[in-house]
């Protein structure tokens, strides 16, 4: 269980906050599938970037709607195969029927694919809102009830330690994380956000309210202030002031704006770690270079043993 509200001596050199050399770090690394055959060679080299940290899985997202499915599954069993790598799909209830989806769990199952991160997906393209598939399921308790009742996945699931947007309250919220977790959940990654004490206080609630599966910080570097901007409006996370004024002018500014980010994340990581967390999750979309640079602030360091084929 992740310890949250207590302080945990960390080590500072000069004033410069570092890694807790004591402290080992796990981590785990979200990728989504190539939208293209020209662009998955250049996702394989951020994979391949990133591996060697030994992370303990790695995610692959679905599209909005559940677009990209077949290529989700083609990359998790590309990473099952070729290797030793723990693969997790990503799988939501949005625009499949209960049939559909017990389709592509049995085909997961049979391919060695034994975790899943089961969502209940944002709405398609063009819908303002989520509204289940007329035979499908009408949220992710259903789905992870679902999968649990077929199989013994290890099941990954989303939380907000900023709130849903469509949560009636925060108590709504963490609520439902419980129903999740007492469906058969085992472990909660939290949607991104700024604040370090943030997601602290989400997780001392969440411990009151019963949960004691780990609730992992979803971390995720700014490869671009404006993209950041638009995914905070869609999922409520709010955007301090500060980071505003650190990306001020930067868009076309590339180097600039990547040595900015990984100080942030660098920064927001290591405070975390100092409050007792140890394991992290980090959204890459796909750009490995800015998230390996994160986690070797970390203390992380390359494995000597080759984990690619």
């Amino acid at each position: 269980m992740i310890m949250s509200g207590i302080p945990v001596k960390g080590t500072e050199s000069d004033g410069l906050l570092v890694a807790n050399p004591s402290s080992r770090v796990n981590v785990s690394f979200e990728f989504f599938p190539p939208t293209s055959d020209a662009l998955a060679e250049k996702h394989w080299q951020a994979l391949e970037r990133l591996a060697p940290l030994g992370p303990k899985f790695v995610s692959v997202t679905y599209g909005a709607g559940g677009s990209t499915r077949e290529r989700t599954h083609a990359l998790v069993s590309k990473i099952r195969r070729e290797t030793t790598l723990e693969p997790a799909a990503h799988l939501t209830c949005v625009g499949a029927t209960k049939q559909e989806l017990e389709e592509v769990i049995e085909q997961y199952w049979e391919s060695g694919i034994k975790h899943l991160v089961a969502l209940r997906g944002d709405p398609p393209e063009g819908y303002q809102s989520f509204a289940p598939h007329p035979g499908g399921f009408s949220g992710s308790v259903e789905l992870i009830e679902f999968l649990k009742k077929k199989h013994d996945f290890e099941v990954s699931v989303g939380c907000y330690p900023e709130i849903h947007p469509d949560a009636r309250s925060s108590l709504a919220d963490i609520d439902y994380l419980k129903r999740k977790m007492d469906a058969g959940a085992t472990r909660a990654i939290t949607q991104f956000f700024f604040d370090p004490d943030v997601y602290l206080r989400f997780v001392d609630r969440a411990q009151a309210h019963g949960i004691t599966i780990p609730i992992v910080p979803g971390i995720l570097p700014v490869t671009s202030y404006s993209k950041i901007h638009q995914f905070s409006k869609q999922c409520g996370t709010q955007v301090p002031a500060w980071l505003t004024h650190l990306f001020e002018e930067l868009d076309d500014d590339p180097s600039t704006r990547n040595l900015v980010a990984a100080m942030v994340a660098s920064e927001q990581c290591l405070q975390l770690q100092r409050a007792g967390v140890t394991d992290f999750h980090f959204y890459t979309l796909n750009r490995a270079d800015l998230v390996y640079s994160v986690c070797h602030t970390l203390g992380l360091r390359a494995q000597k043993e080759a984990v690619t084929a």
